[in-house]
């Protein structure tokens, strides 16, 4: 054990897989920012800490998997051609369930009516959400884990890596969550992300697989865009004053 912390290997391995899935928590941060900020902010801050203890615990017990988990990947059926592992299935059904959740936000978003916008939480809203997080968590994880497999070799630096990436989460989703929640077009965008990325989801699960960094470079560039209409939003408003 030692010698692998002292090997210079060993820590480029780190930084390498803690980067990767800093990166690959992106579509978890911005779910959990979406969906808490349905819940009073009490409540939503005790889900985001119950989201994110999930996501940490499902990806530590797929590691401690890692036979079952590469079992995962071998073909159950085959449809005209294409053959469908139990990853595939989880894939292609976590896009779909982010695909439809995202619409029907969107939908609640721009429908909404004056009244129903003051209206007090459904008293199951709190448990339909850490539901919905449980579910989303085991999709991100299955994918994120089994990129983490094909990176490193040694299970102490997956964890390791995982760990400070779960960290990260953590101390930005907070921030995230608020920013999300006091701006309605940025939670449109978010919505937005989650549509584009259940796409990619339900790619991967048919075997069509769309490079992350044409995704994260569009999330990246929307952001980056939504940022400066946020400032000067907020110079208009200073000038007005």
């Amino acid at each position: 054990m030692i010698e692998l912390w002292t090997s210079p290997e060993a820590w480029a391995a780190l930084l390498t897989l803690t980067a990767l899935e800093i990166v690959l928590g992106i579509d978890n941060v911005i779910f959990l920012s979406v969906i808490v900020s349905r819940i009073p902010r009490p409540q939503a801050k005790r889900a985001r800490q119950i989201g994110l203890a999930l996501a940490l615990v499902f990806r530590i017990l797929l590691l401690t998997l890692l036979v079952w988990l590469i079992g995962l990947t071998q073909a159950v059926f085959t449809v005209k051609g294409i053959a469908f592992s139990w990853r595939d299935i989880v894939l292609t059904g976590g896009g779909l369930f982010l695909i439809g959740k995202a619409t029907h936000e969107i939908h609640t978003e721009v429908e909404a009516r004056d009244q129903d916008s003051d209206a007090a939480p459904r008293p199951g809203a709190f448990f339909w959400v850490i539901l919905q997080i449980i579910v989303i968590d085991m999709v991100f994880s299955l994918d994120s884990i089994i990129t983490a497999i094909g990176m490193a070799q040694d299970l102490a630096i997956m964890i390791a890596a995982v760990v400070i990436a779960c960290l990260i989460m953590y101390i930005s989703s907070g921030p995230v969550a608020k920013f999300v929640a006091e701006h309605p077009t940025t939670k449109m965008l978010a919505l937005a992300f989650l549509v584009l990325i259940g796409v990619a989801l339900v790619a991967d699960g048919f075997k069509f697989h769309i490079p992350r960094g044409y995704i994260y470079f569009a999330i990246a560039f929307s952001a980056a865009i939504e940022f400066f209409n946020v400032l000067a939003r907020r110079n208009r408003k200073k000038a007005v004053k």
